[in-house]
């Protein structure tokens, strides 16, 4: 049969999965990849890593997919988006580590900026706040740290951006190109034109010449070259999305009002704003959903971004042992009834929305000599539904009517978590017969460009459920969350 791989490199691992013509995985092979705190508030990536377990789970995908005699039609490529890599294109050459999207170093930066009186243009350009989360001043802190000193060609990207150069060739005529999706999140995209904006780069201290070009999400970007991966030589790249969209679109959320929560090592909420810039909310960002060139108009959302939800499952794994893998978090904390008053913050990296407060850092509150493993565990479960309220909550608060949440991520395998969020946001909440949304929403668009779906409607019929939680009395609910926006204030 005809395959579309989707490439998903992820903020904790790379994964490769292979979608048929039903937008049903195939198979999948992935790698974690390596996380580096230098420093607190500092979070790093190798992004020569990030293209070799690339290379590697593609090729591993690949080898096994033609094993079973089917044919590879096209790539979509998805990743974590504000990520930002400084490389020479000339040789490869990276002198510096990518600043992941939790780094905070330019907190400091962004509140200057936001003294000097920036934040209202910023806002209405680019749909952004003044936040260390977004790409245009982790440019900036590369350029003013020697990243790109004695380069041929320095170029700065986001991770879609440079694995795409680095599969089409890399020195050897690799394509240098992005798309909407990533390149809004970057503080330096014009959301009314989709160009990059000569104001934010002259504000912001990067140069314009450094950037990819911005082409349509769906479009033939180039092929994978037969030096790179011969398994997939000129098999053709045509789709590519940062992650929290590749969701919306893999959940089929394709008409305005339509919202999906993805719970992976953040907790992000996007509805589906339309064809034109909508109005942004306090507490909210607006992006951009895609854009698919000759098969519509471009789409924008309204988004809401936890920064940390799974990862505090890592925590209690890698930093804690209190469960030996993330998939104990579920049974440990439905051994309890509730959390025995203990209250968790998960403010590693400060906190988004709809605080936007990147000097917040983590808090547990409530302990007694009574409090277990168990109960912790509940209250990180607990906190991701809180934040994920603290998100719906603004969207009402704004007058945006949601309907439903449509639930994808590695944390929605748990009922648990779920039936929290529907008594919490006092909305139903949908699983996705598919936890895989990223992955599909960018094997989806890829496919759709080259001929194996038809259209929008077509793709909509292969969405479906597994799992639908209605709210209950949402007392206690209520009674928990006013205690946790209390620890939130203290953090």
């Amino acid at each position: 049969m005809d395959v579309t791989l989707a490439l998903d490199a992820g903020t904790t691992g790379v994964r490769t999965v292979a979608f048929d013509e039903h937008g049903s995985v195939l198979d999948s092979a992935y790698r974690e990849l390596t996380q580096y705190f230098p420093s607190p508030g500092l979070v790093e990536h190798d992004a020569l890593e990030i293209a070799r377990l690339a290379v590697e789970t593609l090729t591993e995908v690949a080898q096994r997919s033609y094993g079973h005699g089917h044919h590879i039609v096209a790539i979509g490529i998805t990743n974590q988006r504000e990520t930002t890599v400084a490389f020479d294109r000339a040789t490869g050459h990276i002198r510096h580590h990518a600043l992941v999207w939790q780094d905070r170093r330019t907190a400091e930066l962004c509140e200057r900026l936001a003294v000097e009186g920036h934040l209202d243009v910023i806002r209405r350009t680019t749909g952004l706040v003044l936040d260390s989360y977004f790409s245009g001043t982790k440019m900036r802190w590369l350029a003013d740290n020697g990243a790109l000193e004695g380069f041929r060609v320095p170029s700065f990207a986001t991770i879609d951006t440079y694995l795409l150069w680095v599969l089409t060739g890399g020195p050897d005529g690799g394509v240098f190109a992005t798309e909407p999706s990533n390149a809004s999140r970057t503080m330096l995209l014009d959301l009314a034109t989709l160009d990059w904006s000569h104001d934010m780069c002259s504000l912001l201290g990067v140069d314009h010449a450094n950037l990819a070009d911005v082409r349509p999400s769906a479009c033939h970007f180039g092929s994978v070259a037969d030096s790179v991966i011969p398994e997939l030589a000129d098999v053709p790249i045509t789709g590519i999305l940062g992650d929290q969209q590749a969701a919306l679109f893999g959940q089929a959320c394709f008409e305005p009002g339509m919202v999906k929560a993805t719970y992976g090592t953040g907790a992000f909420i996007l509805a589906n704003a339309g064809s034109h810039v909508p109005v942004i909310p306090d507490g909210l960002v607006a992006t951009v959903a895609w854009d698919l060139g000759a098969f519509g108009p471009a789409a924008y959302a309204l988004e809401g971004s936890a920064f940390i939800a799974g990862a505090a499952i890592q925590w209690l794994r890698d930093g804690l042992g209190i469960i030996e893998k993330s998939e104990d978090i579920g049974p440990l904390a439905e051994s309890v009834p509730d959390s025995g008053g203990v209250s968790f913050v998960p403010a590693f990296t400060g906190l988004g929305s709809p605080f936007w407060r990147s000097d917040a850092r983590g808090v547990i509150l409530g302990l007694t000599r009574g409090s277990t493993r168990a109960h912790l565990a509940r209250a990180v479960v607990e906190a991701q539904a809180f934040q994920v309220r603290a998100m719906t909550d603004a969207f009402a608060a704004a007058g945006v009517e949601l309907l439903e949440l449509r639930a994808d991520g590695g944390a929605a395998a748990m009922d648990l978590l779920l039936q929290l969020q529907a008594t919490s946001s006092r909305l139903p909440v949908l699983r996705s017969t598919s936890l895989e949304a990223t992955a599909r929403g960018a094997a989806t668009i890829a496919g759709l460009e080259v001929g194996v779906f038809g259209g929008l409607d077509e793709l909509a019929a292969t969405w479906s459920t597994s799992l639908r939680c209605e709210p209950e009395d949402p007392t206690m609910a209520d009674l928990g969350y006013q205690q946790w926006l209390r620890a939130v204030e203290r953090a």
